[in-house]
């Protein structure tokens, strides 16, 4: 059991002041985190100069399709909101967008940096401040350096992926509600109605980002709403005005992306059931009548996701040590959630966190979302950073645990092995960094596996796309290979692809009268159009590599501005 936090009052000082007990758990103070804000920035600055040297910003593909998404905002035949569809949700690529426009930070991808470096920061505080709540301060500043440290993530907030950004909503909408129901419950009603807004605001944010945020706000507006029901009806009815606000705000998100599906895309469910959704891929990748590992199977779903967060989480199979640590912290948490200190804190809240298990669970039996990882079967790499969503529960749970083996030295002889337990934990949480480091994590072994074949393929693609003149039509799926675009340096108002559905259903009907040149890859929809209309055309090129589909590149004889 934690101790008490006791105030004191000191000799040397006067009698009214009194001094916080430096062994107390309790909320930040003014100031607290913002230094963990600040060294976050420095610690993704470091990041972004190892990773830019390294070549790693745009290995991953979905990396180069999110700057893709958000520079045919601005660059595209119709640029516009239009363009944010898709099943991929829009925050992200509205947030790249005041970077985008410029070439140089298309083509670097630098652009998404701002993002994922403050996404970054932001989550390493919010983790600061939910476990000053939970711990001592030197336990929490052993949570918070194990979490800050993951090469993983730190990773994660140089490229243009989402899982930074989702981190950093998750922690405070955490961080919002833990505060807000404890502020609740001391009758400060102006503290709680502010809390309420700005969970409200981050749950909008978290379901424009990923769609584990529409189930961690359903989770949220519960506890919200039960804490209310149980307060006093005084308080009740001045907090309810607000609830409304928070709900209306919890519910828009969800029908906003309902309505864009069904105006944009003429099916309101096709984020879900879509050509690009993740069940059309699984049927598309999977050989015919069989299936991935846990499909269909909880079992093995809850065995993929935890193995994935402890190897995303720590080196090596120390991981297994890791999510034990865990699991009997949420215990400890469990067993003094009745407490006066953790009903006052809102500690039982900070539960939130370990809402990402049950969704990745169910994503991965009945949501066709496969998991792979060289530790199981078919041993390989696929969505392996799905497992990051776990590191703020693992790092502040498994940080509770250690603090309890903290308390328990500190009751035996001699007491000095209990002063040295703190630093070596903050010892192991360097060595895991370093250990990871050393051998790849399995995020960035990830990207890296991604574009050993991709990248040279766009990279061959885009020289011939060099040679074309800059303000030629020409046809392309940029679907799967938008990066051949980014590499080549060619204005999305130049391309006929799928961005632009008239254009595009007008190209596949006539290749050689839409488009100065046409490359079609093997089983894309210009291949079958190059096919049932071949007159025209001019075959100048093969390109093929390893891994990656051919692609032919024509030059149309009938095109306008060719005939000249």
């Amino acid at each position: 059991m934690l101790e008490e936090g006791i105030v004191r009052q000191r000799r040397w000082l006067p009698a009214e002041t009194v001094v916080v007990d430096p062994e107390a758990v309790r909320p930040v103070t003014r100031g607290e985190t913002h230094i963990f804000f600040t060294a976050g920035i420095l610690l993704g600055f470091f990041a972004l100069m190892v990773c830019s040297a390294k070549g790693y910003i745009l290995l991953y593909g979905d990396a180069v399709a999110h700057l893709g998404i958000a520079r045919r905002i601005v660059d595209a035949r119709y640029p516009g909101l239009a363009q944010i569809g898709g099943v991929w949700l829009p925050l992200p690529h509205l947030l790249i967008v005041p970077f985008i426009g410029k070439m140089s930070m298309w083509q670097s991808g630098m652009a998404a940096v701002p993002m994922s470096i403050l996404s970054y920061a932001a989550s390493v505080a919010g983790v600061w401040r939910l476990g000053r709540r939970m711990m001592r301060a030197r336990w929490a500043i052993v949570a918070t350096a194990f979490y800050a440290l993951n090469p993983n993530l730190l990773y994660l907030a140089t490229t243009a992926m989402t899982e930074a950004l989702f981190l950093a909503l998750l922690v405070w909408t955490v961080v919002a509600t833990v505060e807000g129901i404890a502020a609740l419950r001391a009758g400060q009603v102006g503290v709680a109605r502010m809390r309420m807004l700005l969970a409200g605001l981050l749950i909008l944010g978290q379901v424009f980002t990923r769609y584990d945020g529409w189930i961690v706000g359903a989770v949220v507006w519960c506890c919200f709403a039960v804490a209310i029901w149980r307060s006093e009806e005084a308080v009740r009815r001045q907090l309810m005005p607000v609830f409304l606000i928070f709900t209306v705000m919890c519910v828009a998100g969800p029908l906003v992306w309902f309505w864009y599906n069904h105006h944009f895309e003429h099916d309101w469910l096709d984020f879900l059931r879509g050509p690009y959704s993740a069940k059309q891929i699984e049927r598309k990748t999977a050989p015919p009548g069989q299936h991935y590992r846990g499909w269909h199977n909880v079992g093995w779903a809850l065995l993929f996701y935890t193995r994935t967060a402890q190897i995303d989480a720590a080196a090596w199979e120390t991981g297994f040590g890791l999510m034990l640590a865990a699991i009997y912290g949420l215990w400890l948490a469990g067993k003094r959630r009745a407490t006066a200190q953790a009903q006052s804190l809102g500690e039982t809240f900070a539960l939130l966190l370990w809402v990402p298990l049950p969704f990745y669970i169910y994503s991965v039996a009945y949501g066709s979302v496969p998991i792979f990882i060289p530790q199981l079967w078919p041993h390989s790499y696929y969505n392996a950073r799905y497992g990051m969503e776990m590191l703020p529960s693992l790092s502040l749970y498994a940080a509770l645990a250690a603090e309890r083996l903290d308390v328990w030295l500190r009751a035996a002889k001699p007491e000095k092995w209990a002063r040295l337990w703190q630093p070596a934990a903050l010892l192991l949480c360097a060595a895991n960094c370093a250990v990871m480091i050393y051998r790849i994590p399995p995020v960035l072994k990830e990207g890296i596996v991604n574009a050993t074949t991709r990248v040279p393929f766009e990279h061959q693609l885009a020289v011939v796309m060099e040679e074309m003149p800059p303000d030629v039509p020409i046809m392309m799926s940029t679907s799967a290979h938008i990066g051949a675009v980014q590499v080549a340096g060619r204005t999305l108002r130049s391309m006929i692809s799928e961005n632009d559905s008239d254009s595009w259903q007008a190209g596949l009907a006539d290749p050689a009268g839409s488009a100065a040149y046409v490359i079609a890859m093997k089983g894309d929809p210009v291949e079958a159009a190059v096919k049932a209309h071949p007159q025209g055309l001019a075959e100048l090129e093969v390109i093929c590599t390893t891994g990656q589909p051919c692609a032919k590149v024509y030059q149309s004889t009938s095109w306008a501005g060719n005939k000249k």
